[in-house]
């Protein structure tokens, strides 16, 4: 039998329906408008207890573009975003993650030199003259001041803060706190190595805290041809640690006395560029000279530089089968530099130009935001371009690359899923600005557990695992579960970017790389992972 409901009743119930919509209604109007209200009263720098940086959100056509740019390459730069280029940070405990991913962080590549890779660089430059080598033969001089999309830098053009900008040095010396560090040479030993820290030191001497970036790498000799264009595009301190085994140390010396002196941009290598040895203790030199008289004897700038034509099949390393330490080289430049703030990267990745200056102004201007609990570092996107072309030297450039297919993030073609950096796309996607701030602020978990940023970062990061070499991949693996477990913020710097020396890389098998990758990969699974879960800790979504 149909039962019918009352009229009265169903009136009721309709009623009773409205009331309750209309209150959602209501609170969804109120919620809107109070959030209009804080951000309105929330964003810009307006005083030292305001967060002056605001993570940039893309307007809908960017978004839409951001995968355009990179897959078909064929529309124009998105129109800028619709919020304030001051950058505010979201409040502790908001969701910092997320993103696509296509830009990696990876440990640099122990390769041939550059060589040829660049071409003429800027119309006032000297021509860079054959030099003739001992068999007569005449040969091309690279890594000189000649290459390509580089600053044309001068040593007064160096950044550290000078006396011209004491309002800027005073407002980093009371916000950063941080101490002087002892520059004299030391002859140290690290576990089963040697070490000759500030061997070779730069001109710029004993430097406060405060005053600048260091940029600390590692190499053998064969790749102090990049020595030069970064310091052009860097133009700041650099800490380089340089791997000596047995007769590796005299070529060595020599490249260093050649780029000190030969070049058009000596002066950048002088004034700007400390130099620190090191090598095993079973494959010591069998003559090391003393600190005081290693540059007493120049070199002979007529010769060609001691690393032309010089592949790492002639290195002592190669001959005796050594693996490269690559973590102990990062571990002692970073270690000696003098600056609070540090790049630890390679010495095959180019900054773009005026980095240094920006950084420590978005530091200066931004009190309150040093003041977040917790623990961060500053990664920047890298990138690879063609071997025919010029860096780019900033980012609206570097787009026009992406655009027309001259670059391309960095190891796309070798690993394109190894690396992943929350919001790459829409990072590219994004105009340039004038002052450098924070684009977004991601962490190393979810897709992104395998990230290996490359990072402006302080003494108290992480040290990398001296057990790891470079040939056996995965070298920087474990410092990067050391900073999710640490529950590191990762700011990524919107108009910050690095591009690895000219040339794409594309995958080559290698059977002996691929064995000690798989060595490497037991030790890190059986020792060095159960270590770092009793030094560090556990956290969920935290792996190697």
């Amino acid at each position: 039998m149909v039962r019918f409901e009352p009229l009265g009743q169903k009136m009721f119930t309709r009623r009773n329906w409205l009331l309750r919509c209309s209150i959602l209604i209501n609170i969804v109007v109120i919620l809107y408008i109070c959030s209009h209200v804080m951000i309105g009263n929330g964003s810009g720098f307006t005083g030292s207890n305001t967060f002056f940086i605001q993570e940039r959100g893309l307007d809908p056509a960017q978004l839409a573009n951001s995968d355009q740019l990179v897959a078909d390459k064929l529309q124009p730069p998105p129109p800028p975003p619709l919020i304030s280029n001051d950058l505010q940070v979201p409040p502790p405990g908001a969701n910092v993650s997320g993103g696509t991913a296509s830009v990696p962080a990876a440990p640099g590549d122990i390769a041939a030199p550059l060589a040829q890779n660049h071409t003429a660089g800027a119309a006032d430059s000297p021509a860079v003259p054959a030099v003739v080598g001992n068999n007569g033969a005449a040969a091309a001089v690279s890594g000189t001041a000649e290459s390509a999309g580089f600053v044309n830098a001068t040593a007064n053009d160096a950044y550290i803060v000078t006396g011209d900008e004491k309002d800027l040095n005073e407002r980093l010396e009371t916000l950063l706190n941080c101490y002087e560090r002892d520059y004299k040479p030391e002859i140290l030993q690290r576990g089963d190595f040697w070490v000759l820290k500030n061997y070779v030191r730069a001109d710029h001497g004993a430097m406060k805290c405060t005053e600048s970036i260091t940029y600390t790498t590692h190499a053998d000799y064969t790749f102090l041809d990049n020595l030069i264009p970064l310091l052009e595009r860097w133009n700041a301190p650099v800490s380089i640690a340089m791997h000596t085994p047995g007769t590796d140390y005299q070529p060595t010396i020599d490249a260093i006395k050649y780029l000190r002196n030969c070049l058009p941009g000596s002066h950048l290598v002088r004034g700007l560029t400390t130099f620190h040895l090191y090598f095993s203790t079973k494959h010591i030199p069998k003559q090391v000279v003393k600190q005081s008289e290693v540059l007493k004897t120049p070199y002979n700038c007529t010769l060609p530089p001691p690393y032309f034509n010089v592949s790492s099949g002639h290195l002592y390393k190669s001959q005796k089968k050594l693996l490269y330490p690559v973590n102990v080289g990062r571990n002692i430049a970073r270690d000696a530099a003098l600056t609070h703030f540090i790049l630890a990267s390679d010495i095959e990745l180019y900054p773009n130009p005026g980095l240094v200056k920006k950084f420590l102004e978005m530091i200066a201007r931004n009190e309150a935001y040093l003041q977040r609990k917790a623990p961060r570092v500053f990664p920047l996107s890298i990138f690879e371009v063609e071997a025919n072309v010029t860096v780019p030297r900033d980012k609206t450039e570097l787009q026009e690359y992406l655009r027309n297919g001259k670059a391309i993030p960095f190891h796309k073609r070798v690993c394109a899923s190894c690396h992943g950096v929350p919001q790459s796309k829409e990072w590219m996607a994004a105009n340039e600005t004038e002052e450098l701030s924070v684009f977004h602020i991601g962490k190393r978990t979810g897709y992104f557990r395998h990230w290996e940023p490359i990072y402006i970062g302080t003494h108290a990061d992480p040290h990398y695992d001296e057990r790891l070499s470079w040939e056996g991949k995965s070298d920087k693996m474990t410092q990067g579960y050391a900073l999710c477990v640490l529950d590191y913020e990762f700011h990524i710097l919107d108009n910050a970017f690095l591009v690895h020396k000219p040339g794409i890389k594309i995958l080559q098998k290698d059977n002996r790389r691929a064995m000690l990758a798989g060595k490497t990969n037991q030790l890190i699974r059986k020792i060095i992972y159960p270590e770092l879960k009793i030094m560090y800790g556990v956290r969920q979504g935290c792996i190697v």
